[in-house]
């Protein structure tokens, strides 16, 4: 545990760039290793996750170098490459490694077995194991029944076998398994075809299409042709990624006399929801595009200025949310400084996060003096801030969860009075440089 306290901040200026986007590295990583040869990945994050990722398939037997301070290696052996590891490999903490992982062994001729660290070992699973069982992969993994209904958690066992295509209408929204069926698809005899409830972020769609994989996107149906043999572009780089400029969009914003340049970030539509809920709430944000992208990247990339606005509250439909789940805890800061009722619908999934990101929030918020209540309305779940007075210093939690501690800080700066928080050693699992980030552009 590391404990830190924080003064409130008076502004923030200056120009900030971010290392690369996490979820755009894992896939970046992944498709790598699936290629025969040499790819050299750029602006790559250093954060726990995408180590964690980095480690499972120098496990699985490829040669992957790591040069400081962004730039990483992959030497791949093509799509039947990799190799039984000598025992169970511990993923730690990382939802997006596991969960896309089970898609790659489903295709493999070998047993692995996956371990997973104490907030991991407590999330659903089972909304990725059940399409991958029907593609014909062996799965065991540990059993609960929760009010009559199963489900499974880590650790899991995983025995590729030969795949077949299947239709598959996904009862969740969900890019983590949407991306483990696509994957799997890649192994698969005839076409994998995937339906969304609601679109989610689409970067596994994107980097397959950039390294040359039969794939069709109709609205919110995904087709990949299987046995289709990978290519490498031999260089990707990786945008910033826009979870992290979020919580220094919100500063920015509700601190007076403020202006920040954000540089070469990510500007993903399915992962621009922040941009867009927070212009509606007023935020004085300048999307600016450059003329051209950097090389070898699938994604849209470009810089923001972010200067102090006078916000109003909004509702943020249940529609929406899949394009903001990460950005959700940050958002709920940034109401309590609008003026009005902000609503956020359908937010449930934010249960089944690294901590439950619901209590975690209304706890932390509630504690500062937030006007914030859970509404329960069947069996979906919103949160309602009523805005306008600010926030106060309090003894604040992480719950062990990085979106929850570095949302809290933010609020913090922006609160009247001192705040400490009782451990940023969570942080470190998607954003390392975040204090380090934050000092450079407070005033």
């Amino acid at each position: 545990m590391k404990p830190y306290c924080f003064k409130p901040a008076c502004c923030v200026k200056g120009v900030v760039s971010f290392a690369g986007d996490k979820s755009i590295a894992h896939r970046s990583v992944i498709l790598s290793a699936l290629t025969s040869g040499k790819t050299q990945i750029e602006n790559f994050p250093s954060n726990k996750d995408c180590l964690a990722t980095l480690n499972v398939f120098k496990k699985l037997g490829l040669r992957i170098l790591y040069e400081k301070p962004s730039t990483v290696i992959v030497f791949g052996k093509g799509p039947y490459g990799l190799r039984a590891p000598k025992g169970p490999i511990f993923i730690g903490e990382s939802g997006t490694t596991f969960r896309l992982l089970l898609g790659v062994l489903a295709g493999q001729n070998f047993q692995t077995k996956l371990l997973a660290g104490k907030s991991l070992s407590r999330r659903p699973m089972r909304r990725v194991t059940l399409p991958l069982r029907m593609m014909g992969a062996t799965i065991n993994a540990l059993r609960k029944t929760h009010h009559a209904e199963p489900e499974e958690y880590p650790p899991v066992l995983v025995k590729g076998g030969n795949l077949k295509g299947i239709a598959y209408k996904m009862p969740v929204a969900s890019a983590q398994v949407k991306s483990a069926i696509l994957l799997a698809g890649l192994y698969a005899k005839g076409q994998t075809r995937v339906s969304e409830p609601l679109p989610t972020r689409d970067h596994t769609e994107r980097m397959l299409k950039l390294f040359g994989a039969k794939i069709k996107v109709k609205g919110k149906t995904i087709t990949i042709n299987g046995e289709k043999k990978l290519i490498s572009p031999k260089k990707i780089y990786v945008p910033g990624d826009i979870s992290s400029a979020a919580f220094f969009i919100v500063l920015g914003a509700i601190l007076p006399k403020s202006k920040i340049t954000i540089k070469n970030i990510s500007l993903n539509p399915t992962r621009a929801g922040i941009i867009n809920v927070f212009k509606r709430m007023g935020a004085n944000i300048q999307v600016i595009k450059p003329l051209s992208r950097k090389a070898a990247s699938s994604e849209p990339i470009g810089n923001l200025i972010i200067r102090t606005s006078i916000l109003k509250g909004a509702t943020i439909k249940k529609n929406e949310i899949p394009f903001l789940i990460d950005e959700l805890p940050i958002l709920m800061v940034a109401a309590c400084f609008a003026e009005g009722k902000t609503v956020f619908e359908g937010v449930g999934e934010l249960r089944v996060k690294e901590t439950d990101r619901i209590n975690s929030m209304l706890k932390n918020l509630s504690k500062m003096g937030a006007d914030i209540q859970v509404i329960k309305k069947q069996s979906s779940e919103g949160i309602v801030i009523q805005g306008g007075k600010g926030l106060k210093g309090a003894a604040l939690q992480s719950f062990g969860d990085h979106r929850t501690a570095m949302s809290v800080i933010i609020a913090a700066l922006a609160a009247e009075g001192n705040s400490c928080l009782d451990d940023i050693g969570c942080i470190s699992k998607s954003f390392p440089g975040f204090l380090s980030s934050l000092k450079s552009i407070i005033s």
